[in-house]
């Protein structure tokens, strides 16, 4: 299946639009990694634990996005966007949110 973050797929005809698809990724916190998040805006630089755990999400994100485009009977999704946010719980932490969104399509 193509997915695209474009609306157009060079070459290819859009046979009919299915319908918009939205794929949702949730990841709590971790104590540990927020640690080591804190002191990294304490002293500066990138957090490479959260990079990782938002590259991942965003992975997930595109295959749960291609398994609901593919119970449609797409062959594409264009349009793709990603968005990542948090979800505040309590005083406890929070939960990272990834969410995938795009147009499912078939395609001649």
């Amino acid at each position: 299946m193509l997915l695209t973050t474009t609306d157009v797929i060079q070459g290819a005809v859009i046979q009919s639009y299915l319908g918009i698809v939205t794929a949702e990724v949730v990841y709590g916190s971790n104590v540990l990694r927020d640690f080591f998040a804190s002191i990294r805006d304490v002293v500066g630089g990138r957090t490479g634990s959260y990079e990782r755990l938002f590259e991942q999400g965003q992975r997930k994100a595109l295959e749960e996005l291609e398994l609901r485009a593919q119970r449609l009977g797409a062959d594409a999704v264009i349009g793709i966007e990603i968005d990542t946010g948090t979800i505040n719980v309590d005083q406890s932490g929070f939960l990272l949110l990834i969410t995938a969104t795009g147009t499912a399509v078939k395609i001649r």
